[in-house]
């Protein structure tokens, strides 16, 4: 399984830059995680628009979909120009309807998932747990048989998160916040307590990501550090986790 880092700001794009989107790939078999704010015009530089087979979204915020709609233009765009009416499915968690709606277009298509079901898209099987969020959002646990990533997506700190990641290859956290910070009320973690869930999951590696705009970002290293011993690193374009 391979992971390539789109985009990983949280709240909105830095500079060129982009809100959360990870690639996965596995077999020639290409998901794309969470559509965010600048992701579409960074995603072309590792996977042709047209070669996307689906789209998985942890909730509707708009640092986590902002980009669906220009997605789906592009999917119209292409019928235009080659005459390919692929449709692309687009996943999602049915509890905003207004949000699940928008995933429906000309040629992409919303695909309700079950939280309390695993999920099948390819070779990924996916399952889900609930984060602390103000609105419905699911973290995920994906896996190709081999290996296993974990994405927390947005979420406050929560036990459950040591037992949903356990032994996972590469935990995605939430990480919005310095160390001593209280994002609890935003629906956020800070760096001590992505360090804390990589170290109670006993993960192989920690990659801090939904990274705030100020402040000296290498500090969030040093601070999970302090909880977590194995490798951590912060999320950047291009980034590529391959296992």
């Amino acid at each position: 399984m391979k992971l390539t880092v789109i985009g990983f700001w949280g709240g909105y794009p830095a500079v060129d830059g982009a809100t959360s989107a990870y690639l996965l790939e596995k077999d020639g078999y290409s998901l794309l995680m969470d559509v965010g704010s600048g992701s579409l015009s960074k995603l072309q530089k590792y996977k042709h628009i047209a070669d996307l087979d689906a789209v998985i979204v942890s909730h509707y915020h708009h640092d986590h979909v902002a980009d669906i709609g220009v997605l789906q233009y592009a999917k119209l765009i292409e019928y235009y120009v080659t005459g390919n009416d692929t449709v692309l499915p687009i996943y999602g968690h049915a509890e905003d309807s207004d949000g699940f709606q928008a995933l429906s277009h000309t040629y992409t298509k919303g695909m309700a998932y079950s939280p309390d079901e695993a999920l099948q898209i390819g070779p990924f099987t996916i399952t889900f747990l609930r984060t602390k969020h103000p609105v419905p959002c699911f973290g995920m646990r994906i896996t190709d048989g081999e290996s296993v990533v974990v994405y927390t997506a947005d979420s406050s700190y929560q036990e459950e998160w040591g037992a949903f990641a356990e032994g996972a290859d590469l935990l995605i956290t939430d990480c919005n916040y310095y160390a001593g910070s209280d994002g609890s009320n935003a629906g956020h973690m800070n760096s001590e307590e992505a360090g804390r869930i990589a170290a109670m999951a006993n993960v192989k590696q920690l990659l801090l990501s939904h990274l705030p705009q100020y402040g000296e970002r290498e500090k969030l290293i040093k601070e999970a550090k302090q909880h977590f011993p194995g490798e951590v690193q912060l999320a950047k374009e291009g980034l590529i986790w391959n296992r």
